[in-house]
């Protein structure tokens, strides 16, 4: 039996996104841009294959959001994931707008 480090979530500003970490190498991340003062627009989350099947994704966006209020920001669910991460969490609902038609062409025109 492997003594496996437990995995590390931590928010890389300068990229936009959050990253997870599995015994010093990145498993994934979650990407995001912040629209205004108020919300971070979360619109792609990928764990790399190695790492798939392991529950990642569900800790790092997690973590991820629990950073969003703790910064007294709300988020809007444009990443598919991310939306059905909050589907089946209600405790995130207070802190979660809507995905708009202007909320995508603001986020399409972000990552142009």
């Amino acid at each position: 039996m492997t003594n496996q480090a437990s995995p590390t979530v931590r928010h890389v500003p300068d990229r936009f996104r959050y990253e997870i970490e599995v015994d010093g190498t990145t498993a994934g991340f979650t990407a995001y841009r912040d629209r205004g003062e108020r919300q971070r627009v979360f619109y792609h989350t990928k764990i790399f294959e190695q790492f798939a099947g392991r529950g990642l994704a569900s800790r790092l966006v997690r973590e991820a959001l629990d950073d969003v209020r703790r910064a007294g920001k709300r988020v809007v669910p444009v990443c598919p994931y991310v939306k059905g991460f909050l589907e089946k969490h209600e405790e995130f609902a207070d802190i979660t707008d809507p995905v708009t038609p202007d909320a995508v062409q603001w986020i399409e025109a972000q990552l142009k």
